[in-house]
């Protein structure tokens, strides 16, 4: 690796004022929060991450987007549990305390690492849409696309939630704790109540409207007519029920018993917008695991999960495309900058032809990341300027066929998790119930997806069909990179992000962070985002990544500067471990 000395202000730039619209906090405790008054590891945890300090380890460590949550699984590997063990543990705690972003009521995408076998798998617990649904799900009367928050509040953008039977697989497969026992403390802490963080509060009131159109909704978010209040202990009995439910019935409770049902109930009852969500579309949900991918980088394997997500082979196609360049000058230099866009912009164009659930369409995965195809993709990058225009390039395929180019929205939430446990057991989850609170839906205490508006809006484009258009029974496209790279087959980082289409980028600039600019974990979560999907490059506002405006600006981009709200949560794995959480947000590392 290549080393890097890079300012302080940098290093420390994530620690922004304004956030991302769609998901925004409130201006003060971004990475704090309130948090220090649970002591002990917590509070060194979050001295540690203001000082731009990774927290080192040797035997395990958890990182995650809330002390609460990122406690509950250090518990758990403190006495001997598995990362699938405290995995389980963190989700159901984030369903908690960060509910605008993940939950029982969304899904999920993990990809592990199996220190006794050296395998990686992939488990892909991604919604899928009910059988009812059509191609023009999201269409009006004649065939045009809807707004976007018309088609999400409501039942209509409700998929069948895929996380109660990820955890559940998980635990089955990798656990060695009692079941009952890892969803006790999120129980507990439903019953007696938590403080709302200023991120709660500052988001609850953002979108308090959208929130006042479900009455369960907004008597736990609004109670009284105004929003919850940063500081206010928030109590959540209806969610403490369906853990013990959870706990005592496992998955079942909701893909064939009394939660499922009333999940059923509120998506077709949803006055305005009502779905068709079934309980047959929840009985035969499966989690299903799939191919790893895994491109080269440099040295590196950079393994992430495939079709129906997007993540693994655009951040494949991006490393591909700069695996010929220096770019060792860091993040603040133009020439790197321009690359990194450009390779960006070529991996979206890519995506929005191809990219869809590869059991309803062929996706032409080692065709896309095929180290030839990507060396022959990246010869335009050979120049000084701005591409002019990009155009999906021609992979190989195993048969012909022809797809639009596809039309969706999706905007930054989400939630990421990176374990690391005592037998070097690996595990990165991106979890997620889409747009920041979801469909505004809320039954047993936990909010409803509104993943099905990650299908395109359109259907058709000239008579041609988009891949990711909606089907019955299929799972919409992600751009969700949960991250495991390995070298010589053993790991040596875990990492992923929220953020909508961003992700990618934010986690190509983390690898590239580590590998090429010679940073520690932490550092990488901090440095100044500059990222590129479909031709206008936005540039972090209130960071040193302003600096670039005027060099990329004379090199054709379009430049836009604002507010990017990463949550990296990133473990390097050598002789010890090293954690590092996004100081954008409120996540933690603990390890011991």
């Amino acid at each position: 690796m290549k080393h890097l000395v890079l300012t302080a202000a940098l290093l420390l730039a994530g620690t922004v004022e304004a956030q991302q619209a769609a998901d925004t906090v409130a201006p003060e405790g971004a990475g704090a929060g309130g948090f220090e008054e649970m002591g002990g590891a917590v509070a060194a945890a979050l001295d540690a991450k203001a000082a731009g300090r990774p927290v080192e380890a040797a035997e395990w460590m958890v990182a995650a987007a809330n002390p609460h949550a990122v406690k509950a699984g250090a518990d758990v590997l403190a006495r001997g549990g598995t990362a699938a063990d405290a995995l389980v543990a963190v989700q159901v705690m984030l369903g908690l305390v960060e509910p605008q972003s993940s939950g029982l009521g969304g899904g999920a995408f993990l990809v592990w690492y199996e220190a006794a076998t050296g395998e990686v798998t992939t488990l892909d617990g991604r919604e899928t849409a009910p059988l009812a649904v059509t191609p023009r799900l999201f269409q009006d009367a004649e065939g045009e696309p809807l707004k976007f928050f018309d088609a999400v509040v409501g039942g209509r953008s409700v998929g069948t939630p895929g996380t109660p039977a990820l955890l559940a697989e998980v635990h089955a497969r990798w656990g060695s704790q009692d079941w009952a026992s890892l969803l006790q403390p999120a129980q507990e802490l439903a019953r007696a109540g938590f403080a709302v963080s200023p991120r709660l509060a500052g988001l609850v009131a953002g979108d308090a409207e959208r929130l006042r159109s479900s009455d369960a909704t907004a008597a736990y978010f609004l109670p009284g007519g105004a929003p919850v209040s940063a500081g206010t202990v928030l109590k959540n009995p209806d969610y403490a029920a369906t853990l013990e439910t959870f706990a005592a019935q496992g998955a079942a409770a909701f893909y064939g018993g009394s939660i499922g049902r009333d999940i059923v109930a509120t998506v077709q009852g949803a006055e305005g917008n009502p779905g068709v969500l079934s309980e047959v579309d929840l009985a035969i949900y499966r989690v299903k695991e799939r191919p790893a991918v895994c491109p080269p980088y440099r040295e590196y394997q950079v393994c992430g999960m495939g079709p129906p997500s997007s993540g693994a082979v655009a951040v494949g196609q991006i490393l591909g495309a700069l695996e010929g360049h220096d770019l060792s000058s860091g993040p603040l230099d133009p020439e790197v900058r321009r690359l990194m866009g450009d390779a960006g912009r070529l991996a979206f164009a890519d995506r929005g032809r191809y990219l869809a659930d590869s059991d309803f369409v062929p996706v032409p995965v080692s065709g896309l990341i095929d180290p030839a195809y990507m060396a022959e993709r990246a010869k335009v990058l050979e120049t000084d300027r701005s591409l002019e225009s990009v155009a999906p390039g021609n992979p190989t395929f195993d048969h012909a066929l022809n797809w639009a180019d596809d039309e969706s929205i999706e905007l930054p939430s989400t939630s990421h998790i990176s374990i690391v446990d005592a037998a070097g057991n690996v595990a990165s989850m991106t979890t997620t119930i889409e747009n920041a609170f979801g469909s505004r839906l809320m039954t047993n205490g936990f909010l409803l997806n509104n993943e099905l508006t990650d299908f395109s809006f359109r259907s058709h484009r000239d008579g041609v069909p988009v891949a990711n258009r909606a089907e019955p029974g299929k799972r919409p496209r992600s751009s969700m990179a949960p991250t495991i790279v390995l070298r010589d087959g053993q790991p040596v980082l875990a990492v992923g992000s929220p953020g909508g289409s961003r992700i990618i980028g934010y986690v190509v600039q983390a690898i590239v962070g580590v590998i090429d600019w010679g940073l520690d974990v932490q550092q990488a979560t901090a440095v100044a985002h500059a990222v590129n999907r479909f031709g206008a490059y936005d540039l972090e506002e209130g960071t040193e990544a302003v600096t670039l405006e005027a060099p990329l600006t004379a090199m054709g981009f379009e430049v836009n500067t604002r507010a990017l709200t990463s949550g990296l949560h990133l473990i390097g794995i050598g002789e010890g471990l090293t954690g590092g959480a996004d100081p954008r947000r409120e996540g933690i590392v603990l390890g011991e």
